[in-house]
């Protein structure tokens, strides 16, 4: 699972959701336009729900992974749909972002 931080609040969700949408926010950003978008959300009950966000250029969202005792939540779909929108708009932003950079070392001191 992955917390989305993001206007001084934070949600829990599926990492690839996270990560599709943090793409997403980023093409979008890099276009300088905007989109409010609709994530499923792990409350602190336990139960499932959704959350709504306003992201763009002055989106400032970081996600980080978090262990939970729960199923990690996923929906295909919507990755899919965020990947799809994300490779539009980087197809059409000539000076679009690369491909984010990935550090994969494990931090088990913290």
């Amino acid at each position: 699972m992955d917390r989305i931080h993001y206007s001084g609040d934070s949600i829990l969700t599926g990492s690839e959701i996270a990560r599709a949408l943090l793409d997403y926010a980023g093409a979008l950003a890099a276009s300088t336009g905007s989109e409010t978008v609709v994530i499923p959300c792990l409350h602190d009950n336990g139960t499932i729900g959704s959350v709504r966000l306003l992201v763009g250029p002055a989106s400032q969202i970081i996600s980080a992974s978090e262990y939970s005792e729960h199923a990690e939540l996923v929906d295909d779909a919507l990755v899919a749909e965020f990947d799809r929108h994300t490779a539009r708009l980087r197809s059409t932003n000539v000076a679009g972002p690369a491909d984010p950079i990935a550090y994969t070392e494990e931090f088990d001191d913290l």
